[in-house]
C-alpha cells in the first residue's frame, strides 16, 4: 500500500495561484507537480471559497502577536528588574559597592 503524499499550505497556494493565472490548463499544472487534476480542482475550490478569510485573520493574528508581544516584554522588564535588585544587594553584602 502507498504511502499518501501531504502537500505544504504554501505548495498547495503556488499551484494554485498558478492554476488561475490561466497560463496552463488544469492538466498540464497536473502534469508538471505529478498531481491527480481532480486534487487540484479541489484545491482550487477550496482556495476560492477561503480568500476572503485571509484578510480577517490578518487582523486578528496581528492583535494576538502585538499582546503576546506586549506580555513578554512585560515579563522581561520585570525579571531584568529583580535580577538588577538582586545584583545591587549582592554587591552592597559583599563590600564592592
Amino acid at each position: 500500500m502507498e504511502k499518501r503524499n501531504r502537500y505544504t499550505a504554501e505548495f498547495k497556494a503556488n499551484v494554485v495561484l498558478e492554476l488561475l493565472r490561466e497560463e496552463s490548463t488544469l492538466n498540464q499544472v497536473a502534469a508538471k507537480y505529478q498531481l491527480n487534476p481532480q486534487m487540484l480542482s479541489q484545491w482550487k475550490i477550496d482556495f476560492i471559497k477561503n480568500a476572503s478569510m485571509v484578510f480577517e485573520r490578518n487582523k486578528d493574528e496581528a492583535g494576538k502577536l502585538r499582546k503576546e508581544m506586549e506580555e513578554k516584554e512585560s515579563r522581561y522588564q520585570q525579571i531584568i528588574g529583580q535580577q538588577s535588585y538582586e545584583i545591587d544587594w549582592l554587591k552592597k553584602k559583599s563590600g564592592l559597592k
